[in-house]
């Protein structure tokens, strides 16, 4: 059986190396490419593929905000975050998110290439560093706890904090998720209330901490 891949990533020089080394594949192919999350949550939708390749600094949506709608909504597809962060909050938040593999984008094609046939196979994909973070994070974990950080935000208020913290204006991020500015000062009124932040650059600083947007997306 072919599996049919959606590539996400910004870069366009990142999708069009994947995709020709995809290709290659004779069980592969490659149907779409979405250089933001909200083009890939809508392609999944439209094409449903077996397998998405998801990174992780996007704009507008990133990708664990678009994993998690993916796998919420079509939970038969599999996703892969192919990232540069090998960090904690990036890792914890896709596996939260409900992606089925992790990998480093200096990792060899051929692993890639595995991961995708694993996932698709029902068993769940971390490259070695990303494994050696998991663990580590499983060892320090503290009791259970009330939620706390982004995941009291609704998936609403994830999106519009995103894109406060990419220092979009009220008008903009009203064109961008299609509500009015009334809508999007509620939720981000809401948002402030929820995570007791009154600043707009505390704002940025707890979205760059919390790995709703990096350094470089900002």
């Amino acid at each position: 059986m072919e599996l049919t891949i959606l590539l996400a990533d910004d870069h366009k020089i990142v999708r069009d190396g994947l995709r020709a080394l995809l290709e290659k594949e004779t069980d592969m192919e490659v149907i779409a490419e979405a250089e933001d999350g909200e083009s890939a949550v809508r392609l999944v939708g439209e094409l449903n593929p077996s397998v998405v390749v998801m990174d992780i600094g996007m704009p507008d949506m990133n990708g664990i905000e678009a994993t998690r709608q993916i796998v919420g909504s079509h939970p038969g597809v599999k996703v892969i975050a192919l990232s540069m962060h090998s960090d904690k909050r990036f890792v914890g938040g896709m596996l939260k998110a409900g992606a089925a593999g992790y990998l480093l984008k200096d990792c060899a094609f051929g692993e890639l290439a595995n991961a995708i046939r694993a996932v698709t196979q029902g068993q769940t994909y971390l490259s070695a560093q990303i494994t050696h973070v998991v663990v580590q994070g499983y060892v320090r974990q503290a009791a259970p706890s009330a939620p706390a950080g982004a995941d009291v935000l609704t998936g609403r208020e994830r999106e519009v904090l995103q894109l406060l913290a990419e220092g979009k204006s009220t008008k903009d991020i009203a064109a961008v998720l299609r509500l009015s500015a009334r809508t999007v000062e509620t939720h981000r009124q809401q948002i402030m209330n929820k995570l007791n932040i009154h600043k707009a650059a505390e704002l940025v600083k707890y979205a760059i901490r919390e790995g709703v947007i990096t350094l470089d997306d900002h």
